[in-house]
């Protein structure tokens, strides 16, 4: 199965108030396994990057300005994504800064149903738990020292990490033989109908066996059974 793990970096928290998207990381994953393929591209938001923002991602105004606007990346990117689930921390924040900048190009928006939310998966195997994605790099024991600062390709590379923890680590080949349709294998006893009757052979020892015997434990020396 093919997914996408991504992230995002805006100017803000709500696109509906002004704010844009200026980043965007994107891996591609099949049977939950890294094939190396990724998507990357910074946008120009034509706004100014509140200082808010920037101390979270540090993409500044004059390092965004020579950058494309997000029509010029974006079939690149629907190309990438093609019809794949997207996996993303807090995945509905990163849906409605997409298909805000899709629906101002007129694109037709990316359906809600392929998302996966990484926040909501932890919910539910750590309840009560912090939920970040740095809390959860820790409880996996998730190298993060090289993240300084947010940044789309890097937050989705470590989200990777950590969603396939979520969904059972190394133990994925036991979930997939836990979904599999269990197999119920009959065994008969076939008994022959062509076999002769035999009457039921006598077990006790007859008078001259037992004299016999009696004869052979006098051959005995000291029998631990007369004790």
């Amino acid at each position: 199965m093919r997914e996408i793990i991504f992230d995002t970096e805006t100017t803000g928290f709500d696109p509906k108030t002004g704010d844009r998207l200026v980043e965007i990381g994107c891996i591609e994953m099949v049977n939950r396994v890294l094939t190396g393929r990724s998507y990357h591209a910074y946008f120009n938001p034509e706004r100014t990057m509140p200082a808010e923002a920037e101390a979270v991602h540090g993409l500044s105004d004059a390092f965004l300005a020579d950058k494309p606007l997000f029509a010029a990346g974006a079939q690149d990117f629907l190309d990438f994504i093609e019809d794949s689930p997207m996996v993303a921390h807090n995945a509905g924040f990163d849906f409605n800064f997409i298909n805000h900048e899709l629906g101002l190009l007129g694109l037709a928006v990316v359906d809600k149903s392929r998302m996966v939310d990484t926040v909501a998966l932890a919910k539910v195997r750590h309840p009560g738990a912090k939920l970040s994605l740095d809390a959860l790099c820790t409880r996996y024991g998730i190298d993060r020292s090289h993240r300084t600062k947010h940044g789309a390709l890097l937050d989705a590379e470590l989200l990777a990490q950590v969603y396939v923890e979520l969904r059972g680590g190394r133990q994925i080949g036991l979930e997939l033989m836990a979904e599999a349709t269990e197999i119920v294998v009959e065994t008969k006893v076939l008994a022959r109908k062509d076999r002769p009757f035999r009457q039921p052979r006598p077990h006790a020892a007859t008078e001259e066996e037992l004299v016999i015997h009696a004869e052979f434990l006098k051959s005995v020396d000291t029998p631990l059974w007369g004790d």
